[in-house]
């Protein structure tokens, strides 16, 4: 459906897609040419992108070679691909999983918009995605790929009653890798944080800041002991989590989402504490599905006060949505996806031996 929507120019692309390009349940969205930082993120509201632009502009940068952002500036990119959706369809954006996990804060824009990551139904204009690194300096580059799109007709939020029904002919959630758990659902389905870890002891990492530049194009490259510090599991099961730190955890549970379903975590929720759990907790149908489970990957940051986390406390929610279709692929390693089997895992562009520290 998706590959339809490019075909008939409802979804605009300048030049033929990149293999991949188009995901389970979502389109990547390419980096163009150019880029904005200014002063301020901002809201479109009632004025073009371009004017907010003009009005906040420190620099015009070329992504036609490799640029750096550094960390806590703000980036506009205008994107390659635009959109003339029908009237009746709608779209949600997110950072791709790799993105959340390098701490690079992503947004989409549109034209006269009120809201970030939302294009409204019937959408004719171009992309723009807002990019704040937060903790590493990264390298840019033209036709990238930082953040993906969604695009949705009608109510495709599974309610409780519904969650229900799917997890009584479907395993949603496991305890280990042997045996499938009873869900909690309430408002979604519940999962909690893991402080006790694997055989590595390991159940965290944080980030360090004055790092060197990561390129996101380098994969299985840079040395994590030079960007992470390493949080083994304490006797006390517990995490103080510090303000303006960057922490990547992981779900206790695994989970499962079947290829008729997609999945979204809710980023924050104040009923579980003052922390933000994710930046792009996005699951494609798929994933965790046919490995019992996978667990879910939490890149959390404090929001004002340092904050307390237990082992097996509740952090937040995945909202599962039903798919128009079964895709033609779904999440896992025929498609080359990242992350299908992955414990407390970071992004692909680090050499996997953290566990050795």
């Amino acid at each position: 459906m998706l590959a339809d929507f490019v075909d008939s120019g409802k979804i605009i692309t300048p030049e033929p897609l990149l293999p991949g390009q188009i995901q389970p349940a979502s389109i990547d969205l390419r980096l163009g040419k150019v880029a904005y930082e200014v002063r301020a993120s901002f809201l479109p509201g009632n004025f073009t992108v371009e004017s907010k632009i003009r009005d906040l502009l420190i620099r015009k940068l070329s992504l036609e070679d490799s640029t750096v952002f550094p960390p806590n500036s703000v980036f506009i990119v205008p994107l390659a691909e635009s959109l003339a959706l029908p009237a009746n369809i709608y779209g949600k954006a997110n950072p791709k999983s790799t993105t959340g996990r390098l701490d690079i804060f992503t947004r989409l824009l549109t034209e006269a918009g009120k809201e970030f990551e939302v294009v409204p139904k019937g959408y004719r204009g171009a992309l723009y995605v807002e990019i704040v690194p937060r903790t590493f300096p990264v390298v840019i580059r033209a036709g990238m790929r930082l953040n993906q799109l969604r695009l949705m007709r009608g109510k495709s939020e599974s309610s409780d009653a519904k969650l229900t029904q799917l997890a009584g002919r479907e395993n949603l959630v496991y305890e280990d890798e042997e045996g499938p758990r009873t869900p909690h659902i309430d408002r979604g389905l519940s999962f909690s944080v893991d402080l006790e870890g694997d055989d590595s002891n390991i159940v965290a990492y944080k980030a360090k800041r004055n790092t060197p530049p990561i390129d996101l194009d380098k994969i299985n490259f840079y040395q994590a002991e030079e960007y992470w510090d390493v949080v083994r599991a304490p006797r006390s099961k517990q995490l103080i989590l510090h303000p303006q730190d960057f922490y990547i955890l992981a779900s206790s549970e695994r989970v499962g989402v079947p290829p008729t379903h997609a999945a979204e975590m809710v980023a924050f929720d104040p009923a579980f504490g003052e922390f933000r759990i994710h930046y792009a907790g996005f699951f494609d149908p798929g994933f965790g599905y046919g490995v019992n489970g996978t667990k879910a990957v939490l890149e959390v940051r404090a929001h004002e006060v340092p904050t307390l986390l237990e082992h097996g406390q509740i952090v937040g929610k995945l909202v599962y949505h039903a798919m128009a279709q079964v895709p033609e692929k779904v999440y896992g390693p025929a498609i080359g996806s990242s992350y299908q089997k992955q414990g407390l895992t970071l992004s692909k562009q680090f050499v996997r031996n953290m566990g050795n520290l």
